[in-house]
């Protein structure tokens, strides 16, 4: 009977399988969903933006009402879509909305999480048309939400952590070779010194086991004696035991037993054990025994000096910077304790828990070094800055040259330019991201072109006080070089290291397309002048002969077309209004490409904030989890302002000093212009394009060259103009045949690599060999005439 009734139940278990089978896949995307975003229901502050890629749909776009409380006015198109296959409806919104063509574009999303409504901010101002784009953060991520690598980069050296594999290591012998021997060294001297004082033998042995730790400190410990107290001296903790509910019954029956239980059979008694109490902590009195001032005045100085030395050094090299922090914690603590206070342990066994201790080190270099940043600054533009101080002190009080020669403060002052644009950079990405969209287009449109602008006026000025039209020449090279390295060599070493490591990468097709009109339009009016004087100007060689033989046609030398050898009448009445006019379309032309990509047709881009009401400001936040800025707005300005002053007075430096380079070098002014004076201030770009690539975002990559590029053509050329208009310098807005043709072929070679919307490695090759074979080109031209 019970076989039979068992039979019969499993038709009934089998649909009652497939119905829960059933609802499982109905609501799958729902507990997916929840599952990828489980903070985002719960905190209203928790934003996300997601990448828009150019073949898979987009979900639906918010009505105008119900974007209203966005913290940006002019927010893009919301597109937020997690990719599974069963996302089909969410296209159908947008396929209405835009058509199929819309909807076909759309098809592959990225989903890209933001900690806080600040870094939305920053993450959708990347994707504005005309704003520079900002890898790094501009808020504090709290430590326990990254991983472990960087975890690992901020600590102190103060834990002993679990640990396998053996601690000899290429870094670690690099450390003995560069560090480690002399430190050590300089112990050794100093342990016979304090022994001969004979009150300070405590502190001669100190000094020997310290020379013996640093000269491998790894897999050792320095721990404090008083911290340290013995396991058997540890008294145990009170443990209670509480019985369990199911044995509630078995001791009633226990205690019911008790009364016929035989008298002779033992019962167990609680036995109290004494434990020695731990030794009190005693007041550490070195400070009042003569052999610590001994110490202080003999060995400690030179001590101090060492480890300085040591600290600073390491810092320099980044990736040393473990060896920093050790130094740094000896010359701190270390010095400063009573030499019957250190112990020094060797760790043997891998502990299995963190203990903290004064110092332990396992390695002395880590390649994620590059990461580091403090207070939001990088460490390479943190180390970088005292060279600005540097190129001050030297450019403005040696200007006889006796103490640093005229090469030397050249490239003193144009490496200086490199931290502040990173500045700068810095500081325009935080005002933009806690300001609403028309304060983060007035910074950009201000500080984004300050630093060639900078370099190109004081350039201009001082070749007008000098006399010479050779400066006008580097400025027109350098102008050429940023637009060749921004559209070829920015993009296609992006596409090499993005393609080495993701294989193929896909990036919109469509705001591609935007950026290249753009160029298109930009090369076309700048260039535009200089058609107009080979078209109407006068050819003028500088030697003609034909060697006394009148059989023989003449040879002509250095010919090239001159419009100043026109009538005067011509150039007043044509080629001037031509560039003034060109000076207006090219900035109405970039306008109309901003109202075209932020207003009218902002869907093309591939940026979306989700639907969240964080009700913070842009401020600082306190422990709750709340985002922390680092710079603030009034600090950002602050930064901007003292950057363009101080970039201001290294692009002087920087002319002041290329003269003697300019005259005696044997290579062509073109190459300097084109390669030094253009690719150095991009050097904060290409790290941010290279970043970009590496975490498969090939489109903001090819947007940071196009806008540099766009830029330079639309705004920096015209100001230029602008300024001369109201400051002759002579500047004339007529290029050599060298800069025509290779930016002309450029842009053509550019968009042939954009049209079909996705990379890989062997097109940034393509890109990267079209960009030195131009370098080439100018390495072996001759100077111009004016040089």
């Amino acid at each position: 009977m019970s076989h039979r009734k068992s039979t019969l139940m499993l038709p009934e278990v089998e649909n009652l399988r497939r119905r829960s089978t059933a609802d499982s896949s109905e609501n799958c995307m729902d507990a997916e969903h929840h599952q990828r975003f489980p903070r985002q229901q719960i905190q209203n502050d928790r934003l996300c933006v997601g990448l828009q890629h150019p073949e898979l749909g987009t979900a639906g776009t918010p009505s105008p009402d119900a974007s209203a409380h966005h913290f940006c006015h002019y927010t893009p198109k919301c597109f937020l879509a997690v990719h599974r296959g069963c996302h089909n409806h969410s296209g159908r919104s947008t396929s209405s909305q835009y058509g199929d063509e819309g909807w076909h574009e759309a098809t592959t999303k990225t989903t890209i999480r933001c900690e806080n409504e600040v870094e939305a901010h920053r993450e959708a101002n990347n994707y504005k048309f005309g704003f520079r784009k900002w890898k790094g953060n501009v808020t504090e991520k709290p430590m326990e939400d990254r991983s472990e690598i960087i975890k690992e980069l901020y600590s102190d050296l103060s834990v002993v952590k679990p640990r396998e594999g053996s601690v000899v290591s290429f870094g670690n012998i690099v450390y003995v070779i560069l560090f480690g021997w002399w430190i050590s060294l300089i112990y050794f001297l100093i342990c016979p010194v304090m022994f001969l004082t004979i009150i300070g033998a405590p502190y001669g042995k100190l000094c020997w086991r310290m020379a013996g730790y640093f000269i491998w400190p790894f897999g050792k410990s320095v721990e404090k004696a008083r911290d340290v107290v013995k396991s058997s001296n540890l008294k145990p903790p009170k443990i209670e035991v509480i019985p369990e509910e199911g044995d509630a019954e078995d001791n009633r029956d226990l205690a019911r037993d008790k009364d016929v239980a035989p008298l002779l059979v033992s019962s167990p008694l609680p036995v109290l054990i004494p434990v020695r109490e731990p030794p009190a902590r005693k007041t550490s009195n070195h400070w009042c025994h003569i052999s610590t001032y001994i110490w202080l005045l003999l060995g400690c100085p030179v001590l101090a000096v060492v480890h300085s030395l040591a600290c600073v050094l390491s810092w320099l090299l980044v990736f040393a910077i473990p060896v920093s922090k050790m130094n740094a914690r000896t010359l701190t603590t270390v010095l400063f304790m009573a030499p019957e206070d250190v112990e020094i342990h060797s760790l043997e066994k891998t502990p299995t828990c963190e203990t903290r201790v004064i110092l332990c080190c396992y390695q002395a270099f880590n390649v994620y070094y590059y990461k580091y940043t403090v207070h939001g600054i990088n460490i390479f533009a943190l180390n970088l800055l005292p060279l600005v101080l540097i190129n001050l002190i030297i450019g403005y009080t040696d200007r006889e040259h006796n103490y640093c020669s005229t090469e030397t403060k050249f490239a003193i002052a144009i490496t200086s330019i490199i931290p502040l644009s990173y500045y700068i950079g810095m500081g325009i990405a935080s005002i933009s991201a806690q300001s609403n969209f028309a304060v983060g287009a007035v910074v950009n449109a201000t500080f984004g072109s300050i630093t060639e602008i900078t370099f190109y006026i004081t350039a201009l000025l001082q070749g007008y006080h000098a006399g010479t039209k050779c400066y006008e020449e580097i400025v027109k090279a350098a102008l050429t070089g940023t637009i060749l390295g921004c559209i070829l060599f920015i993009p296609g070493i992006c596409m090499i290291i993005g393609g080495i490591k993701h294989r193929e990468q896909r990036f919109n097709s469509r705001s591609a397309g935007v950026s290249s009109a753009l160029l298109f339009i930009s090369i076309g009016g700048v260039f535009a002048p200089t058609l107009f004087s080979k078209t109407f100007g006068s050819l003028v060689c500088e030697n003609c002969s034909n060697a006394g033989n009148s059989s023989v046609s003449f040879i002509c030398k250095d010919c090239h077309y001159d419009s100043r050898q026109t009538e005067q009448q011509s150039i007043l009445s044509h080629t001037e209004p031509l560039v003034y006019t060109i000076s207006l379309f090219l900035p109405a032309a970039y306008l109309i490409g901003l109202i075209f990509t932020l207003k009218t047709h902002s869907h093309i881009y591939d940026i979306h904030i989700s639907e969240g009401q964080g009700g913070h400001a842009h401020g600082q936040y306190t422990k709750e989890g709340h985002h922390v800025v680092h710079w603030s707005r009034w600090k950002a300005l602050a930064v901007l302002i003292v950057a363009t002053a101080l970039m201001a007075c290294c692009a002087d430096l920087s002319t002041e000093n290329i003269q003697p380079i300019l005259t005696h070098s044997s290579v062509s002014q073109y190459f300097i212009g084109v390669t030094v004076l253009a690719m150095v201030p991009e050097i904060p770009e290409i790290v941010n394009g290279i970043q970009f690539a590496l975490q498969n975002n090939i489109s903001l990559s090819l947007e940071v060259g196009s806008c540099i590029a766009v830029q330079v053509c639309m705004i920096q050329i015209p100001l230029l103009i602008l300024f001369n208009a109201f400051y002759d310098v002579g500047f004339v807005l007529v290029f050599s045949d060298i800069h025509l043709w290779a930016s002309i072929f450029s842009v053509i070679v550019v968009n042939y690599i954009f049209m079909d919307g996705k990379c890989d490695y062997f097109q940034g090759t393509a890109l990267v060999v079209v960009y030195l074979i131009l370098l080439a080109l100018y390495f072996f031209a001759p100077s111009p005439r004016s040089c």
